[in-house]
């Protein structure tokens, strides 16, 4: 297996930075352009950029605030919300982006994964699935977790992989924002489904949790995003407790 990773994940909305619970309940967190400057300095591995608000507003991405971000930022990115095309995603790298996270329209319209895997290379290509469990299950939701699809998390991340995602980004929407620990059971489920990388969201709690989820799940990277805003935890001493504890993370 490839290092570990340690990946903050930065919502915006309406000009700004915003952290919630449960995908619900924003609060601001500051500016994109100075959060960047942060990370670079605390020798972040990724980043990712999500336009929360993108798609349930029928727009495009920003693509002058990628081009911004890129200027910046000093390590690989990846951008997220309101891609529905091969040539947005086309834009959106031309702009800086290193990846693009597909959600709803990799799940309404899959062959765009095939189809941009295809023209940019498969490396390229994450698939963001959000997911609940309802009824005892994990099912998938799209347009930033408002609509239920028809779909399990074991049905869309098989789904998407055939068509030739590159990475899965996986969030457990209940407990996202809300550093009550991830959901070990949801990340393993997702890493047993497929061959391709996996990336845990939702949930983290502290550094000793990301060494439970990268033990008990399998997960090549994780994601995190509250605990790097609203606690004085960095991703800089979450590698060096994790390399204590034997997980072989990137320098």
């Amino acid at each position: 297996m490839l290092k570990r990773r340690i990946i903050p994940t930065m919502l915006y909305a309406d000009f700004g930075l915003v952290k919630g619970e449960g995908f619900n309940a924003w609060r601001r967190t500051g500016s994109v352009i100075q959060t960047v400057k942060i990370y670079n300095m605390r020798n972040v591995d990724e980043l990712v950029l999500l336009d929360i608000n993108a798609t349930n507003e029928s727009r495009e991405p920003d693509y002058k605030l990628i081009h911004d971000v890129a200027d910046e930022c000093f390590m690989p990115f990846s951008v997220g919300g309101g891609i529905k095309t091969v040539e947005q995603i086309r834009k959106v790298l031309l702009a800086g982006a290193d990846k693009v996270v597909l959600n709803t329209a990799a799940l309404e319209t899959p062959e765009l994964i095939r189809e941009a895997s295809e023209t940019f290379g498969n490396q390229c290509i994450v698939v963001s699935l959000d997911v609940k469990k309802v009824d005892g299950e994990y099912k998938v939701f799209s347009h930033s977790g408002k609509k239920k699809t028809a779909y399990t998390l074991v049905d869309a991340a098989k789904m998407v992989e055939s068509y030739g995602a590159g990475e899965l980004l996986v969030t457990r929407i209940e407990i996202d924002g809300t550093m009550v620990g991830y959901d070990n059971e949801l990340l393993k489920l997702a890493v047993d489904s497929v061959s391709i990388p996996v990336i845990g969201g939702g949930g983290a709690k502290d550094y000793q949790d990301m060494h439970h989820a990268f033990d008990h799940s399998g997960v090549d990277a994780l994601a995190a995003a509250a605990i790097f805003h609203f606690t004085e935890q960095t991703p800089n001493e979450a590698k060096s407790y994790l390399a204590q504890q034997g997980i072989s993370v990137r320098n």
